[in-house]
């Protein structure tokens, strides 16, 4: 779950922001109670998965992670974007330091909560319980939170210590981020505005 990707490609708008985290919790056709402002977040969280999936450092991140844990590659790279986003978020969003960009989202958050889906509030609760979104800066939390992760899956023994792959890796996933990070947000201003 990228969460901090997501929130910033989702914009100034809360409701794409709201909808950005959502789209982790709504799976499917789009229910129909969906506030509209948050069904246009979801959707546009939804074409950056996709857009995801058919970009070229996305995919070299994909080839980079080994055979034993290639089935959550996705899953993997994703989280380690929001590491470097995080690690170089001066770079990226130079206007707000990431604790008080972090703090904004939370609050967001917290105070939407009943018009987000029910099963995303304990999740929700728990990222800014442990300020997950800065957090993303360090290497040892995102190898911390892909193996939580793991303990969730019913069988977790092929997805623990895949965030390894992220310290082994760690030059060429980061030039893989930059690549896509930039291309990214260009793809969600263009979804926006259009």
């Amino acid at each position: 779950m990228n969460f901090l990707a997501h929130l910033w490609l989702a914009g100034p708008d809360e409701g794409a922001r709201l909808g950005a985290v959502a789209g982790d919790f709504v799976k499917g056709a789009l229910p129909g109670d969906l506030p509209a402002d948050i069904a246009a977040g979801v959707a546009l969280h939804r074409a950056i998965d996709a857009f995801a999936d058919t970009h070229p450092a996305f995919q070299r991140s994909r080839e980079r992670v080994s055979g034993a844990h290639r089935r959550f590659a996705g899953v993997m790279v994703d989280m380690f974007y929001d590491h470097f986003l995080a690690a170089q978020w001066p770079a990226w969003h130079p206007d707000e330091p990431l604790p008080d960009y972090a703090a904004r989202q939370y609050a967001l958050l917290a105070a939407h909560r009943d018009r987000l889906p029910a099963r995303a509030a304990p999740v929700l609760a728990r990222m800014a319980e442990h300020d997950w979104l800065s957090a993303y800066r360090e290497v040892d939390a995102i190898v911390y939170a892909l193996d939580r992760i793991a303990g969730r899956l019913k069988r977790p023994a092929p997805f623990l210590g895949c965030g390894e792959a992220l310290r082994m890796h760690y030059d060429g996933f980061g030039e893989d981020a930059v690549a896509f990070l930039a291309d990214a947000r260009a793809f969600a201003t263009q979804f926006r505005t259009s």
